[in-house]
């Protein structure tokens, strides 16, 4: 299952070979604020589903604590979205309960921190079509709960809460923007110092990210969690760009269809976003290793923003660019639209007014061969090795 927080994600993930994608609406998502689609969007978004061999299932998630001054907007909302979504992401009951009453399915979310038997057995005696398992789980308690008979799906990639999802209060605290109503500030991302108040001295840390956790990564023992039978493979990142969903989800993809190269596979997924990687919990709980020490992200290349396509000659595959930056052959670019998705390769040859160049300046209109169907305004962008420091 992999995330969608765009049309070009969208796309991408389709592209990639996602058998389902999960989206947030405007409204009770865990990424308030954040990139979401609105109701009008699903007739759309199935259009571009289905127009792929693997027609991925839309999934909506509702997967914020509900207050009783939202529950006509809820349940307005439920109906507008019946035969729209193939099941809600869900753990408050009054989502539950209202899904039950209009027969949408609905799985249970991670935020329930669903982590034994018996809360599996309960929810699936409830009407839950699948349950999203608590994060904090190793491969043998996951394996007890796959007994009940109830689908179960797990998140295999992507960023990592410090606390149990659902229970951290500490955005809260500190900035009145509630996690569990989808606002969360990542307090936990920030670097810290310890001061002793008598003295002003300030303590010594090995690393100052003291609650950063690294990213999840299982591709190494995928195998493990294939074994066990788990019925969806999550991968987490409603937020990232259309890059980072189309190497991600090609990687698992082929991870779930056959044996990959580890090394090669694990070096693609270095190459997009992320903080350093780690099992999570699945081989035991996570140890100080676990723990990010960079301020970002730790990806090995990077995209700059190059410019935009402002006209295309369909007939002879050539496209115009407006350029922000210096461009020259050899260089490897991206091209981001709605209709497009991610594309990206490497610039063999261009010109400016009908003749031949190397090397176009900032400001210039440049004129490339393009490898695909492209759009006018697609933005472009360089994809560029990042220099260690």
């Amino acid at each position: 299952m992999a995330p969608a927080g765009s049309y070009p994600a969208l796309v991408a993930a389709c592209e990639s070979g996602a058998d389902a994608i999960y989206i947030g609406l405007d409204f009770l998502s865990m990424r308030a604020g954040k990139r979401n689609f609105k109701v009008f969007d699903l007739d759309k978004i199935r259009v571009i589903c289905n127009s792929y061999p693997r027609k991925p299932k839309i999934y909506v998630t509702l997967n914020t604590i509900v207050y009783d001054t939202e529950i006509k907007k809820l349940d307005n909302l439920l109906k507008k979205i019946k035969g729209k979504v193939d099941a809600v992401i869900c753990w408050d009951f009054a989502v539950i309960n209202l899904c039950r009453k209009y027969k949408i399915p609905f799985f249970i979310s991670t935020q329930a921190s669903v982590a034994n038997s018996e809360a599996a057995r309960f929810y699936k005696n409830l009407g839950a079509k699948r349950i999203v398992l608590a994060r904090e789980l190793n491969l043998k308690q996951i394996k007890e709960i796959s007994k009940v008979k109830i689908d179960l799906e797990v998140f295999v990639h992507g960023a990592m809460c410090v606390s149990i999802s659902g229970r951290c209060f500490t955005s809260q605290f500190l900035f009145n923007k509630s996690a569990n109503r989808g606002e969360c500030l990542h307090p936990c991302r920030r670097s810290y110092t310890i001061k002793d108040d008598s003295t002003g001295n300030e303590l010594k840390l090995d690393n100052n990210r003291v609650m950063s956790a690294k990213d999840l990564c299982v591709l190494p023992f995928m195998e493990d969690l294939k074994k066990i039978g788990i019925k969806s493979f999550k991968i987490e990142g409603r937020n990232r760009d259309p890059r980072y969903v189309n190497t991600v989800v090609k990687v698992y993809r082929h991870a779930i269809d056959g044996k990959p190269n580890i090394k090669e596979s694990m070096k693609k997924l270095d190459s997009v976003y992320n903080r350093g990687f780690s099992s999570g919990f699945y081989l035991g709980k996570p140890t100080p290793k676990d723990f990010s020490e960079v301020e970002h992200s730790a990806a090995t290349v990077h995209k700059e923003f190059l410019g935009n396509v402002v006209h295309i000659y369909p007939k002879i595959s050539v496209a115009i660019l407006n350029i922000k930056k210096e461009l020259k052959i050899g260089d490897n670019v991206m091209f981001i639209h709605n209709k497009l998705g991610v594309k990206d390769f490497e610039i063999t040859e261009m010109e400016i007014e009908g003749k031949k160049i190397k090397k176009a300046t900032k400001g210039s209109e440049v004129a490339i061969k393009v490898p695909f169907k492209l759009f006018n305004n697609a933005e472009v962008y360089k994809i560029c090795t990042k220099m260690l420091e």
